[in-house]
């Protein structure tokens, strides 16, 4: 068997230095600009050339966590836990 050369090569799993050093660049630019958390890392990875799939292996729980109320906030997402209507 041969490898097609048409296929992609599998992408290694990043380390947690390049997860630190992706969060701290998402951490700077909400702060420094009006972008949320999603807008941010969009906005990085088309300055920087990343993939948006490659940037995904890169949020840490903490950026998740922060991505999500951010998305819940945007009513992008639903509140974990049942709320009944008011």
């Amino acid at each position: 068997m041969t490898k097609n050369h048409l296929e992609k090569p599998t992408p290694k799993m990043p380390t947690k230095d390049e997860m630190k050093k992706f969060s701290m660049e998402i951490e700077n630019l909400v702060a420094t600009t009006d972008l949320n958390y999603i807008e941010a890392i969009v906005e990085y990875c088309k300055k920087t050339g990343l993939e948006i799939e490659m940037a995904a292996t890169l949020v840490s729980a903490n950026l998740k966590s922060k991505i999500q109320e951010n998305a819940v906030n945007l009513n992008l997402l639903k509140e974990k836990g049942s709320r009944l209507p008011i």
